[in-house]
C-alpha cells in the first residue's frame, strides 16, 4: 500500500489528469477552510493588514522563480510525506472549525498548501519549496490579544523616541502614558500610530529581500531582522515630526491628508532603507556584482513555469488528497452545528445596586471608541461605596459570548497604561474569600499597584471562564480553544476591581477593602457570568 502511494503514474507533459485532481483538491480545501476566508477579508480591510491580498501573489512569484531550478519530474517520486502533511493540516483545520477559531483554520491552510506542494512535486523537489509557502504567514492577522499587547508596546516606544526628537528641537514637551503634552495642545499616540501598519508589510518585504538576496546566510538574517528596528525608528521619527509641525503650525498638520501623506513617506522610506542595507551588505562583502544580480528580482521565464501546472502528474497520493480533503469538507458542511447554547444569564444592567452594605453609583458608560476596542457583548462599570470604607471600589465586568472571534478579552496590563497610569508593582495572589453563610471560595487574582503622578490605586483582576478562574490571558485563550472543542462554549468575562490608595494609607488596608468587596460580589457573579 505504501509503495502504491509513493508511485506516480508517468504521464506525458500534455496530460491534464494531474491538473484536474489538483483543482478538485482546491475545491475541497475551500470547503474545509471556509470560515477562515471571511476573517481574512475583514482583516485585510484594516490598515495594518491591507497588504494581505498582495502576499499570495508575491508567494506565487517566489514559487515560480524557484521552479526554474527544479526540473520536471515524470517518473516515480516519493509523495507520501506530502499526504502526511495534508492529514496533519486537516486535523489542525478541524480543531479550528470545531472551536470556531478562524485563525487556527487559516494556519492549518498554510500547512495544507505545503502538503499539496509536496504531493504535486514529490518530496525530493518539493521539500525545498517552503520559503514561498512560509511567506503566506504574512497575510494572516495576529491573534487579537497578541496584537493589542504588541500595539501598546510599539505606541510607548514610538512615544518615547518621538518625544526625545521633539526635545532635541528645543520644544518643551511632557509624555503622559501615550499622550504627548505640548502645553496648549495634546497629541494622542493612538493604535494607528503604533507602526504596525508599516511593520507587517515591511516584514514581508524584508523576507522577500532575504530570499532573493544572493549572499551569505548571515546577510539574509540581517535583512530579515532589520525590518522591526527600521520600522520602529522611522515611525518614531514620524511621531516626532508631527509633534514639531503641530507645535509650529497647528493641529491640522496631524490630521487628514498630511497625516496620511507622512505615513506613506515613512513606508517608502522604510523600503528604500532595506534596499540601502542590502547594497551596504554587498559592499561590505566586497561583492563586485551589479546590485540587480545580488538582489535577483528577475521576472523572465515565469510564464513558462506557470504552464507546468498543466503537466502535473496524476498519482495515488493526489487522489488521496482529493478524497481526504473533499470528504472532510463535505462532512463538515453537512454535519449539524455543535455550537452549544449559552446558559441563561441576566444582562449586566441588572447587576445589584446593593451588595452587603456596598451601594453602587450610576453605571458608567465608556466612550464609543473605547467600547469598539473593548468589543464586549455586555459590560458593567460602577463605583461602589460603603459607610465604613475609607474609599470606594470601582467594579468593571466585560462579558463575551464568543472569545474565538473578533477582538476578545484585553488584559488590563495592556489597557491601564494607555491612560497614563504606570504599573509600579504587579503580582499574582490566591485569595481565600469567606462568603456570607460560611462558604469559602478560592479566587486567584492579578494584583497591581498603579501610579499616575502622586495618585496610587490598587487593582485586582482575573478572567472568569466557564467555571474556571485564571490570571493569565494566554491560559484564558487556550482554554477557550479546549472548551470550544469539548463543550462548544467559549464565553467568559474579565472582572476588575480598583480602589484608591489614600495618602498615608497602608497597602494592606486597600487590599482588605478589595477583599471585603469581593466577598460581597462573588455570590451575584454567576447570574451574569454563567459557569
Amino acid at each position: 500500500m505504501a509503495a502504491y502511494f509513493e508511485t506516480a503514474t508517468a504521464r506525458a507533459p500534455a496530460s491534464y489528469g494531474g491538473m484536474i485532481w489538483f483543482i478538485l483538491t482546491l475545491a475541497g480545501g475551500i470547503l474545509v477552510f471556509w470560515i477562515g476566508f471571511p476573517d481574512l477579508g475583514e482583516a485585510w480591510l484594516r490598515p495594518e493588514y491591507s497588504h494581505g491580498p498582495l502576499i499570495p501573489i508575491l508567494s506565487l512569484y517566489l514559487l515560480l522563480r524557484q521552479l526554474k531550478d527544479v526540473p520536471p519530474v515524470y517518473g516515480p517520486v516519493s509523495r507520501l510525506p506530502g499526504l502526511a502533511v495534508i492529514v496533519v493540516a486537516l486535523v489542525i483545520a478541524m480543531v479550528g472549525n470545531i472551536a470556531r477559531i478562524p485563525d487556527i483554520v487559516t494556519y492549518g491552510m498554510i500547512f495544507w498548501i505545503y502538503g499539496l506542494v509536496l504531493v504535486s512535486f514529490g518530496w525530493t523537489a518539493g521539500r525545498g519549496m517552503w520559503p514561498p509557502v512560509l511567506h503566506l504567514v504574512f497575510m494572516l492577522p495576529l491573534p487579537a490579544f497578541i496584537y493589542w499587547k504588541l500595539s501598546l508596546e510599539l505606541q510607548f516606544i514610538s512615544s518615547e523616541i518621538g518625544v526625545a526628537l521633539i526635545r532635541v528641537m528645543g520644544i518643551p514637551v511632557f509624555l503622559d502614558g501615550n499622550i504627548i503634552d505640548l502645553g496648549a495642545l495634546k497629541l494622542h499616540v493612538a493604535e494607528a500610530c503604533s507602526g504596525l501598519r508599516y511593520l507587517f508589510p515591511i516584514l514581508s518585504f524584508s523576507y522577500i529581500f532575504a530570499v532573493l538576496y544572493k549572499g551569505p546566510m548571515w546577510h539574509k538574517a540581517v535583512l530579515l531582522l532589520s525590518a522591526a528596528p527600521i520600522t520602529i525608528l522611522m515611525n518614531s521619527f514620524r511621531v516626532g515630526a508631527i509633534g514639531v509641525m503641530v507645535d509650529s503650525y497647528g493641529i491640522e498638520h496631524a490630521e487628514g491628508f498630511m497625516h496620511l501623506f507622512e505615513g506613506w513617506v515613512i513606508f517608502i522610506a522604510c523600503v528604500l532603507m532595506l534596499f540601502a542595507l542590502a547594497r551596504l551588505l554587498q559592499r561590505l562583502a566586497k561583492d563586485r556584482r551589479p546590485f540587480q544580480e545580488a538582489l535577483d528580482m528577475d521576472l523572465s521565464g515565469l510564464g513558462a513555469q506557470a504552464q507546468r501546472a498543466f503537466a502535473l502528474q496524476g498519482s495515488a497520493a493526489m487522489i488521496g488528497a482529493v478524497v481526504l480533503t473533499g470528504l472532510l469538507g463535505l462532512y463538515w458542511h453537512a454535519a449539524p452545528s455543535r455550537e452549544a447554547a449559552l446558559p441563561e444569564r441576566s444582562p449586566l444592567v441588572l447587576f445589584p445596586r446593593e451588595l452587603a452594605g456596598w451601594s453602587a453609583g450610576p453605571p458608567q458608560r465608556l466612550d464609543a471608541g473605547i467600547e469598539e476596542v473593548l468589543g464586549a457583548d455586555d459590560y458593567y462599570s460602577s463605583a461602589f461605596t460603603h459607610p465604613d470604607a475609607a474609599a470606594d471600589v470601582d467594579l468593571f465586568i466585560a462579558f463575551y459570548e464568543n472569545q474565538t472571534e473578533g477582538e476578545g478579552i484585553h488584559s488590563p496590563e495592556a489597557c491601564i497604561p494607555a491612560g497614563g497610569w504606570e504599573m509600579s508593582a504587579i503580582s499574582k495572589r490566591t485569595l481565600e474569600v469567606s462568603l456570607p453563610g460560611g462558604a469559602v471560595e478560592t479566587v486567584p487574582v492579578n494584583r497591581a499597584v498603579i501610579q499616575k503622578g502622586l495618585a496610587k490605586q490598587v487593582v485586582y483582576y482575573w478572567f472568569e471562564q466557564r467555571g474556571r478562574r485564571m490570571t493569565s490571558d494566554y491560559a484564558a485563550k487556550a482554554f477557550a480553544v479546549v472548551d470550544g472543542v469539548a463543550i462548544g462554549r467559549t464565553d467568559g468575562a474579565l472582572v476588575r476591581l480598583i480602589t484608591p490608595l489614600r495618602s498615608g494609607e497602608a497597602a494592606a488596608d486597600a487590599d482588605a477593602r478589595l477583599e471585603t468587596f469581593l466577598a460581597a460580589t462573588l455570590p451575584s457573579l454567576p447570574q451574569f457570568v454563567p459557569r
